[in-house]
């Protein structure tokens, strides 16, 4: 009986984050110093302790963002990758309207993070701007306090 209450409990000690688009930059350029808290962030999701996701807007700015470093092939063989491993959350129309119609972020984007973040019913927002979303439903935290929970 105590061991089924512990794996319930274990079960639902798994968290569901967001990971934006400027954590998962700092981890495929190797960006310092924020490289090795963004690869421990990564590293929680790929483990199994937490349920990652990535909003599926982050993947086309990445595209764009990473033709300095690599290649196409490179880019689609790298986004790729993170597709497979963590969960993608797409922007509709009523996210769209939604983010449209919240005048609390000066950044359109960031709002569309907070509704894919919202709608894949993550507990937090992992990213290195957290004043950007000071008026967000869900929580933002930097990736080392994220690390510390």
């Amino acid at each position: 009986m105590m061991l089924s209450w512990l794996l319930i409990g274990k079960k639902n000690m798994v968290n569901r984050i967001l990971i934006d688009t400027n954590v998962l930059l700092d981890y495929l350029l190797t960006r310092k110093p924020f490289y090795e808290e963004a690869k421990k962030v990564m590293l929680t999701c790929t483990e199994g302790n937490t349920k990652g996701c990535i909003a599926a807007h982050s993947i086309s700015n990445m595209f764009f963002i990473l033709r300095k470093d690599y290649d196409a092939k490179e880019r689609r063989e790298i986004l790729s990758g993170l597709c497979t491993i963590f969960d993608i959350e797409g922007i509709d129309k009523n996210k769209l309207l939604s983010g449209l119609r919240n005048e609390d972020f000066s950044d359109f984007e960031d709002c569309l993070q907070m509704e894919c973040a919202k709608a894949y019913g993550a507990e937090y927002i992992i990213t290195r701007n957290i004043a950007d979303y000071k008026m967000s439903e869900v929580k933002a935290i930097l990736p080392e306090d994220y690390l510390k929970l």
